[in-house]
């Protein structure tokens, strides 16, 4: 198991379409990812379990990944965490 810590860098937290973003990306992943912020635990395994932390901009998080190739995979997840998502506006 390896362990790192992330830095939410995105200006709205970690919010649906970001949470979609990380969730689309490990979903297929073979092993365990944990994540634990603001007192929390949780499986990384779903939009909603991920949303529940309620990840703001600065909030520090910690990952923990288990299974093929998690020394690789956990730098994904950091990048993943701390990226500042652009998304298009709606109108």
């Amino acid at each position: 198991m390896v362990e790192k810590t992330a830095v939410i860098k995105n200006m709205a937290g970690i919010h649906v379409r970001p949470s979609g973003v990380i969730i689309g990306t490990v979903k297929d992943y073979p092993g365990s990812i944990a994540v634990e912020a603001n007192g929390f635990r949780l499986q990384l395994n779903s939009v909603m379990g991920l949303l529940s932390l309620g990840l703001v901009q600065n909030d520090k998080v910690t990952l923990k990944v288990e299974g093929p190739g998690e020394e690789t995979y956990i730098d994904t997840l950091v990048e993943l965490f701390e990226r500042k998502y652009d998304f298009p506006k709606r109108s």
